[in-house]
């Protein structure tokens, strides 16, 4: 198979995925120049990519994530800080449906864990990565990867319980559960 053939069949692949990934980082718009840089540099680096290519090109997309958050730090920070203060503002329309209430919440505890936090639980809950691949994706062990993961997750459940006790009428924040090597996370109504 030639290099060309097999970059086609790897991009036919994994371009779906990764733009998702980059997509969850920094939006859309952004996310697909990021999609299109990771493959510019599997296409260069052809013969470095393992077998299993998704954790190498998530991880490719990661670290031009990084690279741009840290040319454009300053206005990340910006972005970053209006964001906080539109979610903490409270600001709730009554007539909402339920589903976007509680999305919201869920988001909301989602915002209040710290972006390393975030990205562990994504990986998971969001990509569908098992904990070897997410790993791989950070560039740590399987072993710490899956205590980061134990940690995010019992952070986030304490900040789902605090948005939870914030007042009448918000309704369950779905929870993840655990995820084993090779299945798809659950998600359930946690009750108050």
């Amino acid at each position: 198979m030639t290099d060309a053939q097999r970059f086609r069949d790897l991009y036919e692949e994994c371009h779906p995925r990764v733009l998702a990934y980059a997509t969850s980082l920094v939006g859309r718009q952004v996310g697909e120049d990021i999609t299109s840089e990771t493959f510019t540099v599997a296409w260069r680096r052809m013969r470095d990519i393992p077998a299993q290519p998704l954790p190498w090109l998530l991880g490719v997309a990661r670290n031009l994530t990084r690279e741009l958050r840290r040319r454009d730090g300053r206005q990340y920070a910006l972005a970053v800080a209006e964001a906080q203060r539109v979610i903490t503002s409270g600001a709730q329309v009554d007539d909402v449906a339920a589903g976007v209430t509680e999305r919201a919440a869920a988001l909301q505890a989602l915002a209040g864990l710290s972006e390393a936090d975030r990205e562990v639980l994504t990986l998971v809950a969001w990509h569908g990565l098992g904990p070897r691949q997410a790993a791989r994706v950070l560039g740590c062990s399987t072993a710490t990867f899956s205590v980061r993961l134990h940690r995010a997750r019992r952070r986030l459940e304490r900040s789902v319980n605090a948005i939870g006790g914030a007042g009448p009428g918000v309704p369950p924040v779905p929870r993840v559960s655990r995820v084993s090597r090779d299945s798809r996370p659950t998600v359930t109504a946690k009750e108050h």
